[in-house]
C-alpha cells in the first residue's frame, strides 16, 4: 500500500479526494469483509486505521453501504450473541460479493493506470524520453 501523506492536503475534507473515495465505499467495505466477517464499528475502525486516521467514512455512509450490499446479495448479516456486551450485527461477504469486489478492483486498476498516464502529460519530458502519446 502506498504511503499516505501526513499533511492536511490528503484529508478527506479535500472535496475531490472525498468524492473519489465515497464513490468506492461499497468496494472498500467488501475489501474489509474479504478478510473475514466483521460488525459495523469494527469495519469503520479497520478503514480508519488502514489510512492512519486520514480517512473516516461517516457512519450514515457506512450503514447505507451495508443496506445496499445486503439488498444486492453481496453480503449477509446476522446478529451475534450478547456475551460481549450489546448485540452486534455482523456482516460477511458472499461469493457474489467476492466476484464484484474482484471486478471492481480490476476496473480501479485500469482506471488508475489511465489517470496516471494522462497526468504524466502535464509533467516535463525527460531528456531523450518522449511524453506518452508524443512522437520524438
Amino acid at each position: 500500500m502506498p504511503d499516505i501523506p501526513a499533511s492536511d492536503t490528503f484529508l478527506a475534507s479535500d472535496a475531490f479526494a472525498a468524492d473519489l473515495l465515497r464513490g468506492h465505499t461499497d468496494t472498500i467495505v467488501l475489501a474489509v469483509l474479504s478478510q473475514g466477517e466483521s460488525y459495523g464499528f469494527e469495519i469503520f475502525k479497520t478503514i480508519r486505521d488502514a489510512t492512519g486516521g486520514a480517512y473516516e467514512i461517516k457512519e450514515a455512509t457506512l450503514y447505507a453501504s451495508y443496506r445496499r450490499l445486503l439488498k444486492d446479495g453481496l453480503v449477509e448479516a446476522y446478529w451475534g450473541d450478547e456475551t460481549q456486551g450489546g448485540r452486534r450485527k455482523y456482516y460477511r461477504i458472499t461469493d457474489a460479493g467476492r466476484a464484484v469486489y474482484h471486478d471492481n478492483v480490476n476496473a480501479w486498476e485500469i482506471t488508475r493506470g489511465l489517470i496516471d498516464t494522462l497526468l504524466e502529460l502535464g509533467k516535463p519530458a525527460r531528456t531523450g524520453m518522449p511524453r506518452p502519446g508524443r512522437r520524438p
